[in-house]
């Protein structure tokens, strides 16, 4: 009997869902328990404040990080309520605790509110999760607005940004953040400008900010994956393309978001990847070249 797991392949049954998207409506759910990783310690009694914590990317880091031994804040929009108590009670699964931090990372007030309530909880902070996105596909660069391109560049690489700010100077030595990239950062996309452009974007804030803070003893790293089975996909693509998803990689198949999160486990654990710092991550199921 074959030990590697089975993970669902396309086609997936049509689906489509309003913005932000739920983990709970997707079929199938994406999987992020990762029930073959054994915890070791790695981030035993850190802090991680991860965005976008509710669902997807976020929610299998979130467990992944308890299981190692850290408490975790969770940011996310006020719409995701239910995926998010859903990730709260994995993480105390795990043993350990989590704190809700409902708001939206396009306002610099409520980053650094959602930093002071995580210290103010857990009395630390050690990583530093930014994960949050907006996505919206226009097949004509016509179609694109300026208000669509706002919001984009808003959450995913100034939330980024207000996040960091706010994190810095609570971050000591051996600390870690971690931005979530995407594939597109490197290559574009055609129907998602605005996106690939803040991913890129993302990608040289990385790499910038780990040269800025290496003195401080603080590492700053990137993950890109390709394509993934969380909400971002049935709430921005219509459902033809969603029963489709991700069959294009060499593994026929989407990633799930409990394949991903251990590479976040890797850059946040100091044990793992003390020398490793600016560092863009590339995940893209058998593709060997990311640009």
């Amino acid at each position: 009997m074959s030990s590697v797991k089975e993970h669902p392949q396309p086609p997936f049954p049509k689906q489509k869902q309003p913005k932000p998207g739920l983990e709970s409506n997707m079929e199938p759910k994406p999987q992020y328990e990762a029930a073959a990783y054994r915890g070791s310690g790695k981030l035993r009694d850190r802090v991680a404040l991860i965005t976008g914590g509710d669902s997807g990317i976020g929610r299998a880091v979130a467990v992944l990080f308890a299981r190692e031994g850290a408490d975790v804040a969770l940011v996310y929009l006020a719409e995701e309520q239910s995926d998010a108590e859903e990730t709260r009670d994995a993480v105390e699964a795990e043993g350990r605790r989590a704190m809700l931090l409902p708001g939206d990372v396009t306002d610099p007030a409520f980053c650094r509110h959602a930093v002071a309530q995580t210290v103010q909880r857990f009395g630390r902070l050690d990583v530093l999760v930014n994960n949050a996105a907006f996505q919206s596909q226009q097949p004509e660069f016509e179609s694109l607005s300026e208000a669509q391109w706002d919001r984009t560049f808003k959450t995913n690489i100034y939330g980024y940004f207000y996040m960091a700010k706010a994190a810095v100077p609570h971050l000591k030595s051996g600390s870690a953040i971690i931005n979530c990239s995407s594939i597109t950062g490197l290559r574009g996309h055609k129907k998602l400008i605005d996106y690939a452009s803040t991913k890129g974007a993302i990608n040289a804030f990385t790499k910038s900010l780990a040269q800025n803070l290496i003195e401080k003893g603080i590492r700053v790293n990137a993950v890109a994956p390709g394509p993934v089975w969380t909400p971002l996909n049935p709430s921005d693509r219509d459902a033809d393309e969603v029963a489709k998803f991700g069959q294009k990689q060499p593994m026929k198949r989407p990633a799930q978001p409990e394949e991903i999160a251990p590479a976040f486990v890797f850059f946040a654990a100091d044990v793992d990847s003390s020398y490793v710092t600016g560092e863009v991550l590339t995940l893209l199921g058998g593709e060997t070249t990311a640009a």
